[in-house]
């Protein structure tokens, strides 16, 4: 299998780019100065796209500043974090004291979930959506008040608004939503966000907000700053490609942020502090990044289109397809040949989540989908 697979990446490579990997020559392959600067990474085996990582990082330059700060990395990093918190401030056009650093933006949903959602309070989201703030408060006896998502499988603001009570301590939106990649209008979302949470705390977990190709859509970042009940998820792992680095970030009122630093477990170690410094100054991995991910995304939806399988419009850096079968079997099925694909996302169970990989492991996705689905 292992023999088979890489043979055939390496034909394909060796056979002239994009025409052979996707069929219709419509998208390129990386340069070789591409892959001296962004792809230095052996083949995965089996292929990972199932966990929306971005499969160049980390760039060279922050492998550089990550490996210079060996020499610190023997103290603590309590000193370390002003000038990244600074950085983080004056990207977001807001205070210091706005800003909690986290080990992975799973650690700043987590801490809030535990912050505003003890035992007999409520949590309401929209389901299928990411799962990691609701589950902790469960952990420690929040109830979750599971809104399902909406015929066109968008977040029911309006029935999650209805729902707001006494009760309820805290509103989850993950945007553009994580399995589906759909962006809420951006109108809709600031009006809602302005009016619930003046009846509790809304959190926008904008994970994906990289991704977004309207660059005029608002975070809410933009309420936190008018001083709204107002918590902003961002997460360096995504399109910086530091996943495994684990480096996050809250954006909150000083107040909410001060609050929520005090819970925060894990911190941030010298390695993510000087790779995130490096990291929000290099412009060209970051656009890089964008331009494959856009790339490898179209290649999926050229498949999707001639395998006549409906997906949804993605703003991230997977897309979420109807696979016409469970897709535990379909996820076993793929595993089988190589290829790792997304968990299945109840009660959308018949639909798959796979991640943008590198162009040639997204064309051998697309040999394996064709192979399996067609």
């Amino acid at each position: 299998m292992k023999f088979s697979r890489r043979d055939w990446l390496r034909s394909a490579s060796l056979a002239g780019g994009a025409a052979l990997l996707t069929g219709t020559g419509a998208f390129s392959t990386l340069s070789a100065e591409e892959i001296r600067k962004f792809n230095p990474r052996p083949l995965d085996n089996p292929i990972r796209l199932g966990s929306n990582e971005n499969p160049y990082g980390p760039s060279q330059k922050v492998r550089k500043a990550m490996m210079d700060a060996f020499d610190v990395s023997c103290r603590y990093p309590w000193s370390f974090n002003a000038p990244l918190v600074e950085m983080i401030a004056k990207k977001e056009g807001v205070t210091p004291d706005h800003v909690v650093l986290v080990a992975g933006s799973t650690e700043g949903l987590k801490i809030t979930g535990i912050t505003y959602a003890g035992k007999g309070d409520e949590v309401i989201s929209g389901l299928p959506t990411f799962l990691s703030l609701m589950t902790y408060a469960e952990t420690w006896g929040a109830e979750i008040n599971w809104v399902p998502l909406d015929k066109d499988l968008n977040y029911d603001l309006k029935e999650i608004e209805k729902r707001v009570s006494p009760k309820t301590k805290l509103v989850f939106l993950c945007n553009p939503n994580n399995p589906t990649g759909k962006l809420l209008p951006a109108n809709e979302v600031l009006d809602f966000c302005e009016t619930v949470s003046k009846k509790t705390m809304v959190f926008s977990d904008e994970a994906y907000c990289d991704y977004i190709e309207d660059p005029n859509y608002p975070s809410m970042v933009k309420l936190v700053k008018e001083g709204k009940n107002i918590i902003v998820s961002k997460t360096l792992s995504k399109v910086y490609g530091l996943a495994g680095i684990r480096l996050g970030y809250l954006v909150a009122r000083p107040d909410i942020a001060k609050k929520l630093s005090e819970r925060v477990v894990a911190n941030t170690n010298i390695m993510a502090i000087e790779a995130g410094k490096t990291a929000l100054e290099e412009t060209e991995f970051y656009q890089f990044s964008l331009q494959k991910n856009l790339e490898a995304r179209k290649m999926i939806e050229t498949t999707l289109d001639e395998l006549k399988l409906p997906y949804l419009p993605s703003q991230a850096n997977f897309v979420f397809f109807h696979a016409n079968q469970d897709a535990k079997e379909l996820a076993k099925t793929m595993l089988a040949k190589g290829v790792i694909v997304g968990r299945p996302f109840p009660p959308l169970n018949d639909w798959c989540r796979v991640s943008t990989g590198t162009l040639e492991e997204v064309a051998y996705f697309n040999k394996v989908l064709k192979e399996t689905l067609g």
